[in-house]
């Protein structure tokens, strides 16, 4: 029976620009993780992943599965563009929200969850209230 090389074990190599994304993307995970006050352990608890994959996560030595990309971003409290580097394109024209109720939105989303639902509490008292 004839050899057969497994490519399973073999590394796979991958260029500059691929290793500078994934040292970016653990700088951006680190600094979304402390902002939110998470510890790794902690972080790892809610993916369901060991504290040592988020070690590896962070310092770019290991790529995140695509699988764990939306509840790590919903984790961070954060949309999976944030997450990965590039911000969600919006179109051109009038529709959406102002830029500073934009810019308040993504601030809000960026607290820890008890204080991003203060805010939906207070808002919803608001938008409750006849106008007037």
């Amino acid at each position: 029976m004839p050899h057969r090389h497994s490519t399973a074990l073999r590394p796979v190599a991958i260029s500059n620009e691929e290793r500078a994304f994934f040292v970016a993307f653990g700088e951006r995970l680190a600094a979304l993780r402390k902002e939110r006050q998470l510890t790794q352990v902690q972080l790892a608890e809610q993916l369901g992943v060991s504290q040592q994959a988020v070690t590896a996560y962070e310092s770019g030595q290991r790529r995140v599965p695509i699988s764990t990309l939306p509840p790590l971003a919903d984790t961070l409290g954060v949309s999976i563009e944030e997450l990965i580097g590039t911000p969600a394109k919006h179109s051109a024209g009038k529709r959406g929200p102002a830029p500073r109720l934009q810019q308040q939105l993504e601030q809000v989303s960026r607290l820890p969850k008890a204080r991003q639902k203060f805010v939906i509490q207070m808002l919803d008292t608001v938008l409750q209230q006849p106008n007037g």
